[in-house]
Formats: C-alpha cells, structure tokens, sequence
C-alpha cells in the first residue's frame, strides 16, 4: 500500500517524522539524503526523526542503493517501511454473506473466511460473529492479539464515516444508527484478549472501489465501481480518494428511479428504483417467477456459471437498465475505468451495460473509458478496507499522536 502525496503545510525544513514515513511509504524518498533534499531538514535532525520510526518499528534498512558520485563511495542505504510489525483485521459483509481475513500492511492477505452471515439477525449476534471469525484467522496465522493495530469493515448500506454508524440502509434493517465499532471491538477484545483498536467502517462499494483502484489503477484520476449483488451501488475515486458526498451518500444508484420500474416497490419503500428491477434480487424474483428456484444474487451468479439461459437472458436485461443510468453517471463524472463487480459482474451483464452505455453516452465521455469486471474478485472489498486502516494510522498527523503514545 503506498502513501498519498505528502502536504505538510510547515514549509522547508518542519516537515514531522510522520511525514518523512510518508515519503518512504511513497516510495518518493528512501534515502537520507534524499529525505534531506525533499524536506530542507538537516541531516541531524532527519537522523532524530527517523530514529524516532525505527524505535517504534515502523521503518527498516533494505539494501544499499545506487552509488550517486562519479567518484564512488558507499552506496546509500535504503529506507523502507516495515509492513510486518503488525496486521490488519477486514471483513466484507453482504447481506447473506460474509468474508474477513488477516491482512498485511502492504495489503497481502495471510489467511481468510468466507461463510454465511445474515445481516437481518442484527448487528449484535452479526458483530458478535466476526469477533469470533476473526480470532481464529489470528490463531491460523500464528499471530498475536497484540499485533493487530485496527480493524477495517464493509457494509452493504450508506455510512456516516465520522462515526461509523450506516444511514437508513435499505438492506440492513436494524442497522440504523447502530455504534458498529464499538460493537466490533468488544467482540474482537471478546474472542482474543486485543486491546481497543481504532475500527474503520464504510460503504462496501467505496471500499472496493478503493482496493481495485490501488493495486490495479494507480494513475486512474477517476475511477468508478458498480457492485450489482442484491442490491446495486457505486464506489467512485477521485485522485486517490474516495468520493463519499457530505454524509457519505454518495454512488447510491441503486435507487434513483428509472420509468420502467415505475410499479415495482423497493425495499427502501419507494417505487421505480434501479435496484428493484436490475439487481441480482430482482433477477432473483424474475427467476422464481419462471419457476427457477434463485433466493438472490449469489444464486442467479451460480445459474450464470452454469449458463442456464432464462438467467443469462435477464442478466443482459438488467445490464441494459444499469447501462441507461451509467450513461448519465459516465457523462457526470467522465471516468478513465468503471469496472463492474459483484454476483451479476460476467458477460451477459456486462454486454447489457456496454450495449446501452455506449448508445446513450456521448462519444466525447467513452472515447477513452475502459468498462471491465474486477481484477480482485470477491477479495476487493477486504482490500479496500485493510487499505483504509492503514492509510488511516500511518497519515502524517496520526503518526505523531500514535509515536507520542509510544513514548518515542
């Protein structure tokens, strides 16, 4: 996981430890020296801050870099963060199903669950259930409760991210205003003896979104992601963060209406929404209808596997209804990628999409637009939320307050 550009505001020569570890991080600055020419430190004092990094573990020397004088000397020794002084804890929660993993700092993940996890039992038994998962990933990796510095969530509804809590969300009654995180980190210190670890939730399309956007489109400056499961939304980035509007509503497109639903109720109560009629639970209940036995979304995507043709057929409908609305978001926000993903996310879909995208959109916004499924299948979204973790501790100001904690 790299760094964001470093802003450090204080001008030449202030710049924080936690700064300096962003430009390691970032790979912009591996060197002393180099360190001195981006920040106008003196080398004594990069030396003290850098010192502060190594006593709390978070930097490491690597091999010696290339010799700069003509005249030789020692090669310069490199400066890189170390991604194995702790671990991040992230689960993915759809509304039938559940994955969570033990995840490096650089975003690898060491070991993973998948199951079945209903969102409708509530956030109690629910939260209550991945502290339980999550102490037997710790246990399969070998790896102690006290490494762990926090814990990222995905949820399937709209997040206020200031506090944690989900919005009025359609697929998750009895979220509402529910405190996750502190639920979360009872049933983590519950199940493996942690400490309280700062615990980050956010909308699972944002989330993966972000982790697709990271590992395979670095230098995409807009990016967006459409997660078609039961229900639809969107994850949009924009210059490497995530775009979430002013209470993290934002990519909610799964309920702006659209005239052929105009009969069909929602389950957030209102009529004619995209998600009525172009989700994998409207397909869901399509295929019932036709007398094809299909409880959701994760159903009609193992019809799809085996190509039955009553749900290839609707999957390409309801791509066609996506694609109409992604004409006008294509058109908005002019992104380089929008890559589909979820149950729905395979050809007959996205030759729907592709088909009315590109008959409604104006040539001008698709000249240089790639449509394309998700690179990190089902682990995007545990991606994204151990992302999120870390850049969330390692940001500059954080370092600080977290070094000062420490005692270093």
């Amino acid at each position: 996981m790299t760094g964001r550009p470093v802003r450090t505001g204080r001008g030449a020569g202030q710049a924080s430890a936690g700064e300096l570890l962003e430009l390691v991080r970032s790979r912009r600055a591996v060197t002393r020296g180099a360190l001195q020419q981006a920040t106008g430190l003196s080398r004594a004092t990069v030396g003290q801050r850098l010192d502060r990094l190594f006593r709390a573990g978070w930097l490491r020397e690597g091999a010696g870099g290339p010799v700069d004088s003509p005249l030789g000397g020692r090669p310069s020794i490199t400066l890189e963060f170390d991604d194995e002084h702790a671990v991040v804890l992230a689960a993915d929660l759809d509304t039938r199903h559940a994955r969570a993993a033990v995840l490096s700092l650089s975003g690898e993940i060491l070991t993973e669950h998948s199951g079945t996890l209903v969102v409708e039992d509530g956030p109690d038994a629910v939260l209550g259930e991945l502290g339980r998962w999550f102490g037997e990933l710790l246990e399969k990796t070998g790896r102690g409760a006290e490494s762990v510095c926090g814990v990222g969530l995905a949820v399937p509804g709209p997040v206020d991210t200031d506090t944690g809590r989900v919005v009025q969300p359609p697929m998750m009654p009895g979220w509402d205003g529910y405190d996750i995180r502190s639920r979360l980190a009872r049933a983590l210190t519950e199940h493996t003896g942690a400490a309280a670890v700062p615990v980050l939730v956010d909308n699972d399309a944002n989330l993966m979104a972000y982790g697709e956007q990271r590992t395979g489109y670095p230098d995409c400056s807009a990016f967006v992601l459409v997660k078609v499961s039961t229900g639809i939304g969107a994850g949009v980035v924009v210059d490497g963060a995530v775009f979430r509007g002013i209470d993290g509503g934002a990519g909610d497109i799964g309920h702006i209406r659209v005239p052929e639903g105009a009969q069909t109720l929602c389950r957030c109560g209102s009529y004619g929404c995209l998600a009525a009629i172009a989700s994998g639970g409207a397909v869901a209940r399509r295929l019932v209808e036709a007398g094809v036995p299909a409880a959701s979304g994760s159903d009609v995507r193992d019809l799809l596997a085996s190509g039955h043709p009553d749900a290839v057929g609707l999957a390409r409908e309801a791509g066609r209804r996506v694609g109409d609305v992604l004409a006008t978001v294509v058109t908005l926000l002019n992104p380089g990628v929008l890559m589909i993903a979820g149950d729905l996310a395979g050809t007959p879909f996205l030759t729907g999409v592709r088909e009315l995208l590109y008959q409604r959109a104006l040539p001008r916004s698709t000249a240089h637009l790639d449509i394309v499924t998700a690179r990190l299948g089902e682990r995007s979204g545990l991606v994204g939320a151990g992302a999120m973790v870390v850049e969330h501790l390692y940001a500059p100001e954080r370092v600080e307050e977290r070094l000062r904690a420490l005692g270093v």
